[in-house]
């Protein structure tokens, strides 16, 4: 019986998805709930599942093409899996089944390295990307890396193991020979951010404030427990949550932060849905922390780091994506001393943070130098004056600088 394998709704405002990785090729058996093809939409990336175990009979999408939710982008034949033990010395194809990727996994490297320099290089290969290369067999040294600090992306990868196709979306403009352009055409994912970041600035009146804050007294808690923090939750005690906790209390003292512009009218939340941009492989995305409030520093914490996690793997689903009341972006894991964030619509605020450097600041009519860090907040000026902007920042400084009040809600 003839199975039809269509884009499942990934999200109520998700229309259109980019069809990328076929995990699978025609002819290949596949067993029920085993991925099958990976599709990428504007928000994240997800996997589709075969409903029944078969067999793959037709490709309808292939990788790079669009399609709209409910559109048939394969088909399969239902049909009980032979399971057969793979032969050893048998050559691996190019798309090898669950077993022939451990075996093609555990083959040694081309060239023989020191065990310390093959760890320094797979410590590079982000973990999407390790399971691309492993399917077509290829090791570090046959990937050109693209992404910050050497590191292999997924995208790195698909390159190298189809370079026909690569080929095909890079489009060299003028002579062939000279290199000086080409042309890469947007990801699904890279196109809604431009969209809503141009939609920001069209329907928002943006206007940005700064302030600093010292960080002596954040970090001389972390210091001070964080052994003993990280044993009891198993999880690092970072900065985020000092101030995903400070963002909430600051809120609740100027709620227009916290709200929404629908049409004439102004929607306050009174909850507080934080969401926390975080750099991926193919973008920015801002998964969001429900419910902040009623969460401890290691819950918000744990959270952050499953983003983090699934961001990198590009394993965030589409709800982890939706809705947010405030955002928090921190350009200071990438060196950023001073910018100005764009609010992620409809929200009214975005808190930006950046480096900490050691400064010479007065403290007491004495010079001394502190652990400093300047923090921007962009607002819509529609709801939000300028004062209650500045106060808000005000309060945050606050908190930060002194943290026990955070915890006495003083």
């Amino acid at each position: 019986m003839s199975i039809q394998l269509k884009v499942p709704s990934v999200g109520e405002s998700v229309t259109e998805v980019e069809i990328g990785e076929w995990l699978k090729k025609v002819g290949d058996s596949v067993e029920k709930d085993e991925n099958v093809v990976v599709i990428e939409t504007e928000k994240a990336t997800v996997e589709l599942p075969a409903p029944e175990s078969g067999t793959v009979t037709k490709i309808v999408k292939k990788t790079g093409a669009t399609a709209k939710v409910g559109d048939v982008i394969g088909e399969m034949e239902k049909g009980a899996v032979e399971k057969k033990k793979p032969d050893r010395n048998e050559q691996p194809s190019k798309q090898p089944t669950k077993a022939e990727k451990k075996e093609v996994r555990a083959e040694p490297p081309r060239e023989k390295k020191p065990a310390s320099k093959e760890a320094e290089v797979q410590a590079r290969v982000m973990p999407a990307a390790r399971r691309v290369m492993a399917v077509a067999g290829l090791t570090a040294e046959d990937v050109e890396a693209t992404g910050p600090g050497g590191r292999i992306l997924k995208e790195d990868a698909e390159r190298a193991a189809h370079p026909e196709a690569g080929a095909q979306e890079k489009e060299p403009r003028g002579s062939a020979d000279d290199g000086e352009e080409e042309v890469v055409p947007m990801t699904l994912l890279r196109r809604k951010i431009a969209e809503r970041l141009v939609a920001a600035q069209h329907t928002a009146a943006l206007l940005t404030t700064f302030n600093e804050i010292d960080m002596t007294a954040v970090q001389e808690l972390r210091r001070r427990y964080q052994d003993r923090f990280q044993r009891k939750y198993a999880t690092k005690l970072g900065l985020m949550s000092f101030f995903v906790k400070a963002s909430i209390e600051a809120l609740k003292e100027f709620p227009a932060l916290n709200a929404e512009v629908r049409d004439t009218e102004v929607v306050y939340h009174n909850y507080h849905d934080i969401g926390i941009a975080i750099g991926a492989g193919k973008g920015l995305v801002v998964p969001v922390v429900r419910r902040a409030e009623r969460l401890s520093f290691a819950e918000i914490e744990k959270a952050i780091t499953d983003f983090a996690e699934r961001a990198r793997e590009n394993k965030l689903r589409p709800d982890d994506l939706q809705g947010g009341t405030f955002t928090i972006t921190n350009g200071g894991v990438f060196g950023s001393l001073l910018s100005t964030p764009i609010i992620n619509p409809p929200q009214s605020g975005i808190l930006g943070l950046h480096a900490i450097q050691d400064r010479p600041v007065a403290v007491d009519k004495q010079v001394v130098v502190r652990p400093m860090m300047y923090v921007a907040l962009t607002y819509d000026h529609r709801i939000v004056d300028g004062r209650e902007a500045v106060t808000f920042l005000r309060r945050i400084k606050e908190l930060i600088e002194n943290p026990s009040r955070m915890l006495l809600e003083v």
